[in-house]
């Protein structure tokens, strides 16, 4: 029977370059909370965007995760990960930031919003495989739970207090000008990493192709019993949340009878479920052990989405039930993201954590718009009330990755393989 590791863990939030990157991270997250109100509202309000237009718009955001594969091979062969961050930072301001210029002169068209999409999420792409390198380059490996746990409290943090805060500013500053915050998010993350002092290992020399690298990358994360099984766990969770992702605000709004406040006022209370997931997690992985942290995690996140077809009642309950079901499942959410990130950073060779990264988020990510196509699909053909079930219920099948894999029997960093 194993053991869980009770070794202490150094006190991040008094390391001052961590606490740095952490609150550069903060800030940038809650401005894209801001973002992700105000570009659907551009595409609504200012150019009568249809239906169709505005969910292209949404594909844009994903679409360069498919380009993971090849920029994490390329960013493996960079010694420099700080300044790939610093790059992407200040390519994702200047880009927004042309929309409040180009509103000014009455110029805001599809195409660049299109643009600002694909380049604003190529950027993301960038810093999230230059992140990795840099993460464990910043963070003690006995650190890694706690440290992902207060990156992802921010997440969770902005997930319930951004989309306030955004919307006012939105209401106050009109969409395209509150953009100009989410910029400005950018260039205070950048400053700040700029700041940060690290020693960044130099990658190996490159004996192969970048397209060989590619494939080796495909390959770490298939072979990998760990890594595979995470992938498996998290591309099926994603693919079968993405169809509820897809529905839940039309059905709770035409089914249910909610208006949007009353929808809002239940995903910002569902939000605070993240916010306890992300500092609980590490607490229950000493407890219990990080692989059935995640397993269980794995399970609250997706099940309660099978419950939201049962609800009925006055609109204060729907309300109410809607609250709690968000509450737990983001609860679980946080359970399995903060202990298979921080399996992931253990597991994966430091020479190849951007084709990893880039090769799991390529198939991890990619599923996502695969998952909201389907979700329409079924809930016009079988109705809202059923997708939302096969949803739930078909999340749930993503523990099963980790209960055939060794992650079950992982109590510890400590004790995963490399």
């Amino acid at each position: 029977m194993t053991t869980v590791s009770a070794a202490p863990t150094p006190a991040l939030h008094r390391d001052r370059r961590f606490r740095t990157f952490w609150i550069g991270e903060t800030i940038s997250q809650f401005g894209d909370r801001v973002r992700e109100l105000a570009l659907p509202l551009i595409a609504v309000t200012l150019l009568a965007a249809t239906p169709t237009q505005v969910s292209v718009l949404t594909a844009l955001i994903w679409l360069p995760n498919l380009l993971g594969l090849v920029l994490g091979a390329w960013v493996d062969q960079r010694t420099r990960k700080r300044r790939l961050l610093i790059i992407a930072d200040l390519l994702r301001a200047v880009v927004l930031l042309s929309l409040p210029v180009a509103y000014l002169f009455d110029a805001v068209t599809l195409t660049q919003l299109y643009l600002v999409a694909l380049l604003t999420g190529a950027g993301a792409v960038l810093f999230a495989m230059a992140q990795q390198a840099f993460f464990v380059a910043l963070v003690p490996r006995s650190a890694y739970i706690d440290a992902t746990s207060k990156l992802s409290l921010s997440r969770a943090a902005s997930s319930v207090a951004g989309p306030a805060v955004g919307g006012g500013l939105v209401q106050l500053l009109t969409a395209p000008f509150a953009i100009v915050v989410d910029a400005v998010s950018f260039l205070g993350s950048a400053l700040l990493i700029s700041r940060i002092p690290v020693t960044e290992a130099p990658p190996p020399p490159q004996r192969v192709s970048t397209l060989s690298l590619v494939r080796e990358g495909l390959a770490l994360v298939l072979r990998h019993p760990v890594l595979r099984a995470a992938l498996g766990c998290t591309t099926t969770v994603n693919f079968f949340t993405f169809i509820a992702a897809a529905l839940l605000i039309l059905y709770a709004s035409q089914d249910l009878g909610l208006s949007a406040g009353a929808i809002g006022i239940a995903f910002g209370i569902g939000a605070f479920g993240g916010l306890a997931g992300a500092a609980l997690a590490p607490r229950i992985s000493r407890a219990i052990g990080l692989g059935r942290t995640a397993m269980l995690g794995a399970v609250l996140f997706p099940a309660p989405l099978a419950l939201t077809a049962l609800l009925t009642g006055p609109t204060w309950a729907k309300v109410g039930m809607l609250a709690a079901i968000e509450v737990v499942s983001s609860i679980g959410v946080m359970l399995m993201d903060v202990n298979l990130n921080a399996l992931l950073a253990a597991v994966t060779p430091d020479d190849a954590r951007g084709r990893r990264a880039g090769a799991y988020s390529a198939v991890n990510y990619g599923i996502r718009p695969l998952g909201a196509l389907v979700g329409g699909a079924l809930g016009t053909t079988i109705g809202l009330r059923p997708t939302l079930v096969v949803a739930g219920l078909g999340g749930v099948l993503a523990v099963l990755w980790l209960v055939a894999s060794p992650v079950r029997h992982i109590a510890s960093l400590d004790e995963a393989a490399t």
